[in-house]
């Protein structure tokens, strides 16, 4: 029984040596690739660049008061539209205790001035109805009474002016009501009923009451490297895809580059500006992020291979057509497909990738 088993054990043992020697000796053996076959084509090539930057409207208008005072009245909030004209806000001015003081002499003066020039033409006029003065004396009173009246008259414009800043005598002009100065929509409304403010002067920009803007002039609004700004011109197409709205795409077209970069980390951008073609149906609101899409450079109905089948040799380039290295000229790439200038023509079979089993 045990020379039974000797004998099977020494069977097993050939055989297996058997098949490792053949199993080695076929992986020794070189085998065969297999390439897949890539036709060249026509299309179009395009270099892109992103910039990052905001959508804003191109005039945003700070509303300011005219004069000093505490909010009385808000017209309008925000996302409301607006025309040129149309009150926003009033002001109730608070007087200043020593302008009020001088216009409230200054009318008591000009009441007695008046008073006593009254009294005298008065005289004049009933002395030149008996005939006892001569016109020219009469006249002159008259003149002095239509002054000393206009004196009167102002005095009482001035005090009212300093009280509640309205003229009698002009107030559709009236400054205490604050007026959109451009048709637009209110973006923001940063004070509140009660809150002081101040008008601009040569110390102060002033309160800004309301800020307002045309929002169907919207310009995207963003930051190019130095490496990419001078492959770029004015009036070149851009697409500005915008996040917050599903990654929604608007055409649009580039109107300004900066003159001047600004160093960031040490690298230099220029500011550009486009101009957004919007749809009558679509509404952007400031300040969404968006990322403007630009191309700088592309090659039309140009012979195309992918880049994958370029064999680079020292300085220059080659495919294998019909099995046999010929030599080409590659234009520009987009990282996946690239152009063939010399050496191939639309429709010939190329080698492409290794297939692997």
């Amino acid at each position: 029984m045990k020379k039974v088993f000797k004998i099977l054990f020494f069977i097993v043992l050939i055989a297996a040596v058997a098949w490792t020697f053949s199993y080695l000796f076929k992986k020794s053996q070189p085998q065969e690739k297999v390439y897949a076959e890539v036709e060249a084509t026509i299309g179009t090539i395009q270099k892109k660049t992103v910039i990052t930057g905001q959508i804003n409207p191109r005039d945003e208008v700070a509303i300011k008061p005219q004069v000093s005072g505490i909010i009385s009245k808000i017209y309008k909030e925000a996302g409301q539209m607006v025309k040129k004209d149309e009150v926003i806000a009033t002001v109730k001015i608070i007087p200043d205790v020593a302008n009020l003081t001088a216009a409230e002499s200054q009318t008591r003066i000009a009441k007695l001035n008046l008073d006593n020039v009254e009294k005298t033409y008065q005289r004049q006029k009933a002395l030149k109805d008996k005939g006892l003065i001569a016109a020219e004396e009469y006249e002159k009173s008259l003149l002095e009474y239509e002054q000393a009246k206009e004196n009167y008259n102002n005095a009482l414009d001035q005090l009212n002016i300093v009280k509640e800043g309205i003229s009698k005598n002009a107030s559709e002009y009236t400054n205490t009501s604050i007026k959109s100065t451009i048709d637009g929509m209110v973006l923001d409304v940063p004070v509140k009923v009660g809150n002081s403010v101040i008008n601009s002067n040569t110390f102060n920009d002033g309160t800004t009451i309301a800020t307002v803007a045309d929002m169907r002039d919207m310009i995207f609004v963003g930051k190019m490297d130095e490496t990419e700004v001078g492959r770029i011109s004015e009036g070149m197409p851009m697409q500005i895809t915008i996040g917050a709205m599903n990654d929604r795409q608007f055409d649009a077209v580039l109107e300004y580059i900066a003159p001047k970069g600004t160093s960031e980390n040490g690298a230099v951008f220029f500011q550009m500006k486009a101009r957004l073609i919007l749809p009558d149906d679509v509404m952007l609101r400031a300040g969404y992020s968006a990322n403007g899409e630009i191309i700088i450079e592309q090659a039309v109905d140009a012979v195309t291979v992918p880049e994958s089948c370029i064999v680079y040799s020292n300085d220059s380039t080659f495919v294998y057509k019909d099995n046999v290295k010929t030599p080409v000229k590659t234009g520009l790439s987009d990282g996946i497909n690239i152009v063939i200038t010399e050496g191939l023509s639309a429709g010939d079979k190329i080698r492409g990738n290794e297939i692997f089993n």
